[in-house]
C-alpha cells in the first residue's frame, strides 16, 4: 500500500519532499539582506515651537490690574519721550492743565452754590500756565542746575534760596500783573494790587514751598522736575488763584479825586 500523499507517476512512487528547517535559511537571508539594504531613516526634526500669540488676543485674557499697569506703564513712557522730544511744549501743555483744574478747583470751593463757574478766568489761568508758568519753570530749572550742579544737602539748600529769593517773587509780580492785565486793569491799579497782594503771597510761599523744593531738588532728575514742581503747585494754584480774582484795590489817586467832588458836592 502506497504511502498517504504518495502519487504515481508509472511505476514509481513520488513522495513529497519535505523541506527541512534549514531550508528557509536562504529566504531568511535575503529578508535580512534586503532589510539590511533599506536606508536608514532620517531622524524627526524636532518640534517647532508654539507660534507666539498675538498681542490682542493674550490682551482678552490679562487680568485687569496687569492691562492697567501697561496702560499706566505706556502714558509714562510717551509722556517721557514727549519731555525729551519737545521739553518746552510739553512742560507748558502739563501747566496749562494743572492750572485749569486748579482754578476750578478754587472756584468751586470759595464760590457761592447760587453762583456759576467764571470759565474766562479759568482760561486766563490755562492761559498764564502754558504761556508762562511751563516755559519759565523749564529754563529756570535748567539753570539752577547748571549754577549748582550737585545734589548734596548744602547745595540743595542753596536752589531752595534761591527759589525763593529770586524765582517766587519774581513769578508773582508776573502773575498778579498778567492776570489784572488781562482783567483790564490800570498800570495804577495793578501796583496798587501788587502793594496789597504781594507780601502776603510771598509769605505764605515761605511756609509752603521750602519742603516742596526740597524734595524737587534732592531727589527729582532735572528733566522731571518742572512737572514735580507743577504737581506741587496744584494746591498752591487753588490759593493765588483765589488771591488773584480779588476784587481789585482802590488807587490812592481815584480815591482822593472822588473824595473831593464829594466835599465840593
Amino acid at each position: 500500500m502506497a504511502t498517504a500523499g504518495a502519487l504515481h507517476a508509472g511505476r514509481r512512487i513520488l513522495l513529497p519532499i519535505r523541506r527541512s528547517p534549514s531550508s528557509s535559511a536562504p529566504w531568511s537571508h535575503v529578508r535580512a539582506h534586503l532589510h539590511s539594504s533599506k536606508p536608514s531613516s532620517a531622524p524627526l526634526p524636532p518640534t517647532p515651537p508654539p507660534p507666539p500669540s498675538s498681542p490682542a488676543l493674550s490682551s482678552r485674557f490679562t487680568p485687569t490690574t496687569r492691562r492697567s499697569g501697561s496702560i499706566g506703564s505706556g502714558v509714562v513712557a510717551w509722556y517721557l519721550g514727549s519731555i525729551e522730544a519737545r521739553p518746552v511744549l510739553t512742560k507748558s501743555i502739563t501747566a496749562a492743565a494743572i492750572f485749569t483744574v486748579a482754578d476750578l478747583t478754587s472756584q468751586m470751593i470759595t464760590l457761592p452754590p447760587e453762583e456759576s463757574l467764571d470759565l474766562i478766568r479759568t482760561l486766563r489761568m490755562a492761559s498764564y500756565g502754558m504761556l508762562i508758568s511751563g516755559p519759565s519753570l523749564h529754563f529756570w530749572f535748567n539753570f539752577v542746575s547748571k549754577v549748582v550742579p550737585k545734589k548734596n544737602l548744602l547745595n540743595t539748600f542753596k536752589k531752595m534760596f534761591l527759589g525763593q529769593a529770586v524765582y517766587g517773587p519774581i513769578i508773582n509780580c508776573v502773575f498778579f500783573s498778567y492776570n489784572a492785565g488781562l482783567q483790564g486793569e490800570t498800570i495804577p491799579e495793578i501796583i496798587a494790587r501788587l502793594k496789597r497782594d504781594l507780601i502776603p503771597t510771598i509769605k505764605s510761599g515761605l511756609i509752603y514751598w521750602p519742603f516742596c523744593d526740597f524734595i524737587t531738588f534732592k531727589f527729582i532728575p532735572v528733566h522731571l522736575q518742572p512737572l514735580v514742581s507743577n504737581s506741587f503747585s496744584f494746591l498752591w494754584t487753588i490759593y493765588i488763584t483765589y488771591m488773584a480774582s480779588l476784587k481789585k484795590p482802590e488807587v490812592e489817586g481815584s480815591q482822593a479825586h472822588s473824595n473831593i467832588r464829594m466835599t465840593s458836592v
